[in-house]
């Protein structure tokens, strides 16, 4: 093709172009603006795939939700448009290329999600109601897909590992700069702090755990000497700005998260060997079963509600009295153990917690935010609510992921070739940590807010163990 006859179908196409968008706002139709947008975008899905996924990490704290989020029928908008195209085009690729490295589909944490997730499919199948459970494993997909193995596809280049983070961190300082200039107009009260996230985040606990989430990365990112005084500098001022911008969320879960993380990281830095710890737990939750009725009846006398004041916020976590939220919680988890106890093998399908248990609801347990509509929310942990849902192996695959995601980035840690990698490593897993203590109450890996992070931070360990845990990759920034 000759230079003069590329010039003409440019020119060709551009005319096109205009005459037709002209037409269309006449009509006042004003999709066609949208067109070389579109264009654009589907000439970067085909031959930059990376990129895409950074922006999509990128615009995910800034992600809008559309539609009935506590009916499961929202889309968030443009992460999630985005990474559906990922999982189409990398599906392709995929194809196209050859398939996936054996030694990716044979690591234990890549095995822990192919359990986790054949598993869904199977409950999917003999679940209640079908067309919810697979438009949940669905969305499971587009978020475990893109960012998963996408993700072990971005970090075999280690620099991308900052750039991905910072993807994230950036956005969300936006939404962390946003949030504080709402709140102060309503003089940073307690309760305001549960709502001035939206639209961003759905509350003040989703947006609470991904600050807890990403305050380890970056104090690890803070000390990393492989990389530039001013962008260490930079990693430590996000972090104390993430640090801030918890203590105003009043999410006492992403608090306690922190705590235990940073429990964990005196452990980790003590070397306390592992049978030493474990006899530890084991004699706590001897302790508890044995004095359980004193302890539980000590805490039905802690009358102290959420408030403003920090000491008062910190002992409102054992009230279980008065305080309809751990109240609620309380009631959730109960039915979803009756759930589990009618069906503990497959349970009701997955994601459909919320439309199931009511019946399962006793009276003297419901509290004044409780209903029975399926909405507010579903059973607010990461371990009961698939319980319910999937069933006794519903559970035992988000342990075993748990498990094999802490154990690797442990291992990681220890056995590194080079000081880069091990700090990268231990960040990242006590980061992965917050969140699983935090699971423990809330769950919120249905959502892109929560999901890109954590996929991001499992396929950062996994990619360290496999690419990057060789002492030439020291002097690598």
């Amino acid at each position: 093709m000759t230079e003069r006859l590329k010039i003409s179908i440019v020119y060709l196409v551009t005319a096109i172009f205009v005459l037709l968008n002209t037409y269309l706002v006449y009509k006042e139709i004003y999709f066609g603006i949208l067109i070389p947008i579109a264009c654009i975008m589907l000439i970067m899905f085909v031959f930059s795939l990376e990129k895409v996924l950074l922006l999509a990490v990128f615009v995910t704290p800034l992600a809008v939700n559309i539609g009935d989020y506590d009916m499961g029928v929202s889309i968030s908008v443009p992460s999630e448009p985005l990474l559906i195209g990922i999982l189409f085009f990398f599906i392709l690729k995929i194809l196209l290329e050859g398939g996936i490295e054996r030694r990716i589909i044979r690591h234990p944490i890549t095995l822990a999600i192919l359990f986790n997730l054949s598993w869904m499919l199977i409950t999917a199948i003999t679940s209640d109601i079908p067309l919810v459970s697979f438009k949940f494993l669905l969305s499971r997909l587009w978020f475990i897909i893109p960012i998963y193995l996408g993700g072990l596809m971005l970090f075999r280049s280690k620099p991308n590992i900052r750039i991905f983070i910072w993807a994230y961190v950036t956005s969300l300082i936006v939404v962390v700069f946003y949030t504080t200039w709402v709140h102060a107009g309503y003089s940073f009260s307690e309760k305001a702090g549960h709502w001035v996230m939206s639209p961003f985040y759905n509350d003040h606990t989703a947006y609470g755990s991904i600050l807890a989430l990403f305050i380890p990365v970056l104090f690890g990112l803070s000390l990393d000497k492989a990389v530039t005084r001013r962008q260490r500098f930079l990693a430590a001022a996000a972090m104390l700005i993430l640090i801030m911008a918890l203590y105003l969320s009043f999410c006492r879960a992403a608090w306690v998260s922190v705590v235990f993380a940073i429990g964990v990281l005196a452990l980790v830095k003590l070397r306390i060997k592992f049978k030493w710890i474990a006899l530890s737990v084991i004699v706590l939750m001897t302790f508890f079963f044995t004095f359980k009725f004193e302890i539980i009846d000590k805490l039905d006398k802690n009358k102290q509600d959420a408030s403003a004041n920090f000491i008062e916020h910190i002992e409102s976590i054992m009230n279980i009295s008065t305080d309809a939220s751990n109240l609620e919680r309380i009631n959730r988890w109960q039915a979803a153990l009756r759930m589990f106890a009618e069906r503990p093998v497959v349970g009701w399908g997955p994601g459909t917690y919320q439309f199931e248990y009511a019946p399962f609801q006793r009276s003297k347990e419901k509290t004044i935010i409780s209903t029975n509509l399926g909405d507010h929310g579903n059973a607010h942990s990461e371990y009961i609510g698939p319980l319910a849902e999937s069933g006794l192996p519903g559970l035992i695959s988000v342990v075993f992921i748990l498990i094999t995601v802490i154990y690797t980035g442990l291992k990681v840690y220890r056995h590194a070739a080079n000081s880069q990698t091990r700090l990268i490593s231990l960040s990242a897993t006590l980061g992965l940590i917050t969140y699983f203590v935090h699971g423990l109450i809330n769950d919120f890996l249905n959502t892109d807010k929560a999901s890109v992070p954590f996929w991001g931070l499992v396929a950062i360990i996994v990619a360290l163990d496999l690419y990057h845990n060789t002492p030439s990759e020291e002097t690598k920034s």
